[in-house]
């Protein structure tokens, strides 16, 4: 059964896609935020350690290369804002893809700390349209079957478990091989696998409905969501100074190659399991349940590595960071789909992700001060955990909403 139709009135009319056929494009779609997030943003953490060396770094200059990233996200969340009315989620999509891919390649390239943070910005400015778009398009998949937009919204966020495992496994073992000169060897394979699988989403993303005529979509008041932003807020505070330092914070008690590959992996197989896991908070709990059950769980993992540093603490604190990580915006795509009517999904999941990438932009470079201060990384650790903390008590103030 074909997925398209030919033009009709000047519009691509897309068929309805079979069960099958519909969770293949979920699957194809979820290379995105493997891209945007696993490659541009998370894999950072595992090649920190050998940029450290080589390039001399401070813990607040590391910080700075992945808040340059985190801004270059926060500038991209605006411009998507701006334009997903204009020009329709699947464009920017597309075009997200491409530019984080070249980003990505980009950081490769050149060992000259401007350079570099210019590469990470690009990434993260292609990173943000592609995180929005892709999740507003998995959640219309199924435009005539849309109990099942719980599930493909999860399927695509879990796709960041793909990336994660790719880069657990590639990673550290190249390292191991290469010496920390091989860092720049690491970007440009990333890079590459960005591009290629940046050919497979384009090729999924067109044969998406957009969610409402992109021309004039409609746009929604969200003072309604305050208690969700403000904890999307913190959520991007919170979870990227684990995922920026964690693998910095194992190498500095001794851990080997050996010992950081089975912790990176797990946690991409957690983030593939995601789906199963939340399966039903997401379709049946209302409000801000879910989200903060889930950034209960994001805490819980995050503070073990502070209880202990030994290999099953660290493979447990995987195993529940990854599995409630990617299930955040998860939680927040199925509360917009709930509340408001399909044009405003991508202004709202827009303006979510400028009040996340502005959290996220601080959390790094915090947690590197902190720790050039102290002299430690536990006080950015520990401030990552508090945040989460807190995200999830408000977080039970959001109640369901329908705005018309």
């Amino acid at each position: 059964m074909p997925l398209t139709h030919p033009m009709v009135s000047g519009v691509n009319r897309l068929s309805f896609p079979t069960s099958a056929q519909g969770f293949f494009l979920a699957f194809l779609l979820s290379f995105g935020p493997a891209v945007s997030n696993s490659f541009a943003r998370f894999a950072y953490a595992l090649v920190l350690p050998a940029m450290k060396s080589e390039l001399a770094l401070s813990y607040s200059q590391a910080g700075w290369l992945n808040t340059a990233n985190a801004i270059g996200y926060l500038a991209g969340a605006v411009l998507t804002r701006i334009f997903v009315r204009s020009l329709g989620n699947r464009l920017l999509f597309s075009g997200g893809m491409i530019l984080t891919g070249v980003g990505v390649l980009a950081t490769g390239l050149t060992q000259d700390a401007g350079l570099l943070a210019i590469s990470r910005m690009i990434a993260g400015v292609g990173g943000a349209a592609v995180f929005i778009c892709g999740g507003v398009l998995s959640g219309n998949i199924f435009p005539n079957r849309p109990e099942l937009g719980t599930t493909t919204i999860a399927i695509y966020f879990a796709g960041g478990g793909i990336g994660l495992v790719i880069c657990g496994i590639m990673i550290p073992l190249m390292l191991e091989r290469g010496g920390p000169a091989a860092w720049p060897l690491a970007w440009v394979w990333m890079g590459m696998i960005s591009l290629a699988m940046a050919a497979a989403t384009l090729w999924a993303a067109y044969r998406i409905a957009e969610p409402g005529a992109a021309p004039g979509s409609a746009k929604a008041p969200l003072s309604p969501f305050a208690p969700e932003l403000f904890s999307y807020l913190l959520f991007g505070v919170g979870y990227i100074g684990y995922m920026t330092f964690v693998i910095a914070w194992m190498r500095e008690a001794g851990a080997p190659a050996a010992m950081v590959v089975p912790v990176w992996v797990m946690l991409g197989l957690a983030t593939i399991a995601a789906p199963a896991v939340w399966r039903v908070p997401l379709a049946q709990w209302r409000g801000g349940r879910p989200m903060a059950l889930i950034m209960a769980v994001l805490a819980m993992g995050a503070v073990l590595p502070l209880l202990g540093k030994g290999y099953v603490v660290m493979l447990a604190s995987a195993a529940l960071f990854g599995v409630a990580m990617f299930s955040v915006p998860s939680s927040v795509s199925s509360l917009i789909k709930r509340s408001l009517p399909k044009p405003a999904w991508g202004s709202a999941m827009a303006t979510f992700t400028v009040v996340f990438a502005a959290g996220q932009t601080v959390g790094p470079v915090a947690a590197g001060w902190l720790a050039d201060y102290y002299g430690s990384l536990r006080p950015g650790l520990t401030a990552s955990v508090a945040a989460l903390v807190l995200g999830a008590v408000i977080a039970l103030a959001q109640r369901d909403t329908t705005t018309d």
